[in-house]
């Protein structure tokens, strides 16, 4: 593709996705049955209305069915899938559109995905292009018949040991994905999906404490110093708000939150988004809450140019205010959590640093902790 946006000041490639391809390729094999010859371009239609020329590979083609690929092309996305050789294999059938995988696509087995149990791991999206782009080939030949459609993927069985797809309880392969057809590089939006699909999974397996942790700080302190089994753990990289925004769609009524001092010392702010590119008032809120309690302004002075959040434990520890500093600190971030999810949940907190241990935690933390324990055995 030859579209592109700018992210982070660089002039970023789009691509295409994995669902791109399968329909690509699927309505190319269509094409082929009727023409009875190998096409050297075939073009797809994105739901957006936008519309791509791709060249099919590795054609075979006979009475009975023909097959072939597109390479996958992910832009400048660091996306494991790309350069991959999404497949399909395409029959004629009396009536419908069936759609399946082969080899290298992922099978279902948790409840919580957008496919059944037992299904192919092919997302509502890419079938609906599938579906769409058969059709279209259907009334382009003036064929009342139906399809039946495999999408495989040679490579799909190794690539899935890079991806999410076993934690998510997909096996033996990729999924086949994209809503809009295109990937946009470094997209928020993708990260945001995954976690969200980890919460839902673990919400349909009947976890009644949803564990979320900004990442592996978090579910690695969790596993060594509170016994509890990461399995239960949703990685919600810096995306507190929008994580907490869809625990309360989802119903979760108990979520506990772990995190390092770093990260989650910026929600006293209401900060919600807590890359450092987004806001970075760590020195602030320390400042503003050691004042609160007393500090001079030496004190406040020095807690400004620090340049670590362990350095700013220090000083605390040395002007004896570290315990107030903490509970003023941990109260506005209780005030902001709560304010988050409109009291529709109970939020129990425990913020800590490597050096240090926990810092703060709040009143019922350990009971949390004690129930995803209980599940955990």
């Amino acid at each position: 593709m030859n579209d592109y946006i700018i992210k982070s000041g660089k002039k970023l490639r789009k691509g295409f996705t994995t669902g791109s391809c399968a329909a690509a390729a699927a309505k190319a094999c269509a094409i082929m049955l009727f023409e009875k010859i190998e096409i050297p371009e075939v073009s797809l239609t994105f739901p957006g209305g936008e519309e791509i020329i791709l060249k099919p590979e590795d054609i075979i083609l006979n009475e009975a069915s023909a097959s072939c690929c597109i390479i996958k092309d992910a832009g400048d996305d660091p996306d494991v899938t790309n350069g991959i050789r999404i497949y399909a294999r395409v029959e004629k059938a009396k009536a419908g559109i069936s759609i399946d995988g082969g080899i290298g696509v992922g099978r279902v087995t948790s409840a919580g995905l957008p496919c059944k149990i037992g299904e192919a791991a092919i997302n509502p999206g890419p079938r609906k292009m599938i579906f769409n782009a058969l059709e279209e080939v259907a009334r382009l030949y003036k064929y009342d018949g139906g399809f039946h459609v495999e999408i495989f993927v040679p490579q799909g069985v190794e690539i899935a040991k890079k991806t999410f797809n076993e934690r998510l309880g997909i096996v033996e392969g990729i999924s086949i994905l994209g809503t809009t057809g295109i990937v946009e590089p470094m997209s928020e939006a993708a990260l945001i999906d995954t976690i969200k699909l980890e919460m839902s999974i673990r919400k349909q397996n009947g976890q009644n404490v949803l564990f979320i942790s900004p990442g592996n700080y978090g579910v690695g302190y969790a596993r060594e110093h509170l016994g509890i089994d990461v399995d239960s753990a949703v990685k919600i990289s810096n995306y507190i708000g929008e994580a907490l925004d869809y625990a309360i769609y989802l119903g979760f009524k108990k979520i506990l939150l772990v995190g390092h001092i770093g990260k989650l010392v910026k929600l006293a702010a209401g900060v919600m988004n807590t890359h450092s590119k987004i806001a970075d008032c760590r020195n602030e809120i320390f400042a503003a809450h050691s004042a609160l309690v007393g500090a001079g302004k030496e004190t406040v002075e020095k807690i400004m140019n620090a340049k670590t959040t362990d350095e700013i434990h220090n000083i605390l520890l040395q002007n004896n205010i570290s315990k107030m500093v903490y509970e003023s600190i941990l109260g506005k971030i209780v005030y902001h959590l709560n304010y988050r999810v409109m009291n529709k949940a109970r939020i129990e907190v425990l913020v800590f640093s490597n050096e240090n241990g926990v810092l703060m935690q709040t009143d019922n933390v350990l009971d949390f902790i004690n129930e995803l324990k209980e599940v955990g055995h």
